[in-house]
């Protein structure tokens, strides 16, 4: 039996599946016994490994190709999803983009690309997912920020200013979906053995001296899909770079 678990697995949607914290969180969400859809945007074969994980362990799972800057692409998303799996109870909003600049060198296309990629694909699947969290009445969504949203970080204007919307958009959805039984929390990861922090030293001031795992960060996923008391909360998985 293990220490988390759900008296209803619910179909999961985790957007950036691929590689990473993504497919960390969908193997840890097919451990709470929910089939999971394992969106990609561009890699097939690293969605299709993690599909094949999850279906080794026991699981449930497909993968489905989406761009979610485009309407239609995410609409199809979901509806594949459903025809799969049925009324999707969880949403991890994990896809993004982040691309280092120079605090000079941020132009407007870096914005644009950042709030379309991290923000507003969050929002657009979020919408999409909600009429199926109510008709349960019970739903989990999950967004992935960043240590960024609150410290600035090391990557780019445009990705900072976009993880914090991350944060806004969660903390009106925890006020006002929490009446259909819906919780909405958010994790800030930094330092994590990542593509996207390849090559960075660790800052002299980080307690904890090493980097994190994708497997801690999914362990937070599994306790905020099991945990219905709590809600509009940003857990820092960060190795108390940042303490709060």
């Amino acid at each position: 039996m293990p220490l988390i678990s759900l008296d209803i697995p619910r179909p999961a949607i985790v957007s950036g599946s691929s590689g990473g914290i993504g497919r960390a969180i969908a193997l840890a969400i097919a451990e709470l016994g929910c089939p999971v859809v394992a969106h990609y945007g561009k890699s097939a074969e690293a969605a299709g490994e993690t599909v094949q994980q999850i279906a080794r362990a026991g699981g449930r799972a497909i993968a489905v190709r989406a761009d979610l800057t485009n309407v239609a692409d995410a609409e199809r998303l979901v509806e594949k999803s459903r025809r799969a799996f049925g009324r999707i109870g969880v949403l991890v909003n994990n896809a993004g983009v982040a691309t280092r600049r120079d605090v000079c060198a941020n132009t407007v296309d870096d914005f644009d690309g950042a709030i379309s990629a991290n923000a507003r694909s969050a929002f657009l699947l979020t919408q999409l997912v909600l009429p199926d969290m109510r008709e349960l009445g019970w739903g989990r969504l999950i967004f992935l920020s960043s240590i960024a949203a609150r410290t600035g970080g090391v990557i780019s204007t445009p990705y900072a200013g976009s993880k914090a919307m991350v944060e806004g958009m969660m903390h009106h959805y925890a006020a006002h979906a929490a009446p259909f039984g819906v919780t909405a929390n958010a994790i800030a990861p930094a330092f994590i053995a990542t593509d996207m922090i390849a090559g960075s030293a660790l800052p002299p001031h980080m307690p904890i001296r090493r980097y994190g795992s994708p497997e801690e960060v999914a362990m937070v996923a599994q306790t905020i899909i099991a945990c219905g008391f709590m809600t509009g909360q940003t857990i820092e998985v960060n190795g108390g770079l940042h303490m709060s």
